[in-house]
C-alpha cells in the first residue's frame, strides 16, 4: 500500500504537482514538472510539505505545496491557474492536477478541528487529518454537483451565468443538497434555474472540478414540459437554441462541451436515419 507521505527513490522518474495559492507549475512549454529530482531546477523539497497523491502513466505522482509567491521554483517554470490545463486534450493529466489542487486545499483548511479547535496532525496510512484530542478525523471534502444538457426537438437550452464571460453560454448546473438522490437535484435544480420539467435523464460522464471540490456529473436530458423562466439571482439569460446555431460555449475538455456535443450527436444521428 502507497502511504501519503512516502518519499519518491532517487532513481525514480515522477511527476511533480507543485501547487501554490490555488495555481500549479508548468515548464516553459506549459508541462507538468516530470522526472529523476536530480536532473531539475528545484529547490530542497525537505523544506516543503510533499505527498504522493497516485499514478499517471505508471509513474507516480507527488504534490508539493509552496507558499504565495514562493521564487524558489522559478528555474522550473511559472505558475498558472488550474484551468489552463483543460484546453488540453489530456483529461488523465488534468484529473491528476484537479486531485493535487484539492488535496492541497484540503490540507490547507484542516489544520484545526472543526469539533473542538485543537491543531489536527495528518494521518500516515491515509490521506486523512485527525484531532487527537476528541479523535474526530476528516478526508478530502468532495461536493456533487449535476450537470445537465437538456433537448427539446433540435434546440438545447443554454444559459449565462452570472460569472459567465460575456456571450458564453453553457448548460445548467446545481450542487446536491443533503440527503437528495441525483435524479432528485436533475428535477429541483433545472426547476429551480429554468422552471421547466425535464425527462428521461442519461448519465453521460463525470469531471472532477475542483474550484474548489466538485465532482461534475453529466447528464443529457429531454424537456417534459414548461415555459423557461430564467432565475435572475444565478443567471443572467437563457433560452432554446437550435443545434447548429449555437452561440459562444465552454471549450474542449470540459465536460459542458461534451454534454453540449452529445445532444448534437444525437440530433445529427436522428436526422441521418430519416433521410
Amino acid at each position: 500500500m502507497n502511504k501519503p507521505y512516502q518519499k519518491p527513490a532517487q532513481d525514480e522518474p515522477v511527476w511533480w504537482f507543485v501547487i501554490s495559492a490555488g495555481d500549479i507549475l508548468v515548464t516553459d512549454d506549459k508541462q507538468i514538472p516530470h522526472g529523476y529530482l536530480s536532473e531539475l531546477p528545484m529547490p530542497d523539497l525537505r523544506e516543503y510539505k510533499t505527498v504522493f497523491i497516485g499514478e499517471l502513466r505508471e509513474r507516480h505522482c507527488y504534490l508539493v505545496i509552496a507558499d504565495f509567491g514562493d521564487t524558489n521554483f522559478s528555474a522550473v517554470g511559472d505558475f498558472i491557474s488550474v484551468r489552463e490545463l483543460i484546453t488540453k486534450d489530456d483529461d488523465a493529466l488534468f484529473a491528476m492536477a484537479a486531485r493535487a489542487k484539492q488535496v492541497a486545499d484540503f490540507l490547507a483548511t484542516h489544520r484545526f478541528c472543526g469539533r473542538c479547535g485543537a491543531r489536527m496532525q495528518a494521518v500516515d496510512w491515509e490521506l486523512a487529518m485527525h484531532c487527537h484530542s476528541c479523535q474526530h478525523r476528516c478526508y478530502p471534502r468532495i461536493s456533487p454537483c449535476i450537470i445537465v444538457a437538456i433537448r427539446r426537438n433540435n434546440q438545447i437550452l443554454l444559459a449565462r451565468g452570472k460569472r459567465h464571460p460575456e456571450g458564453l453560454y453553457s448548460v445548467l448546473a446545481g450542487f446536491a443538497e443533503a440527503g437528495e438522490a441525483l435524479e432528485q437535484t436533475l428535477a429541483r435544480e433545472v426547476m429551480e434555474e429554468a422552471g421547466v420539467n425535464i425527462k428521461n435523464p442519461r448519465y453521460v460522464g463525470s469531471q472532477s472540478w475542483p474550484f474548489p471540490n466538485s465532482l461534475m456529473v453529466g447528464f443529457v436530458a429531454d424537456w417534459a414540459g414548461g415555459e423557461v423562466r430564467i432565475d435572475p439571482f444565478e443567471l443572467e439569460e437563457g433560452g432554446w437554441f437550435d443545434i447548429n446555431k449555437l452561440p459562444r460555449i465552454p471549450g474542449e475538455g470540459t465536460i459542458a462541451h461534451k454534454l453540449i456535443m452529445r445532444v448534437k450527436a444525437e440530433i445529427d444521428q436522428e436526422r441521418n436515419s430519416e433521410s
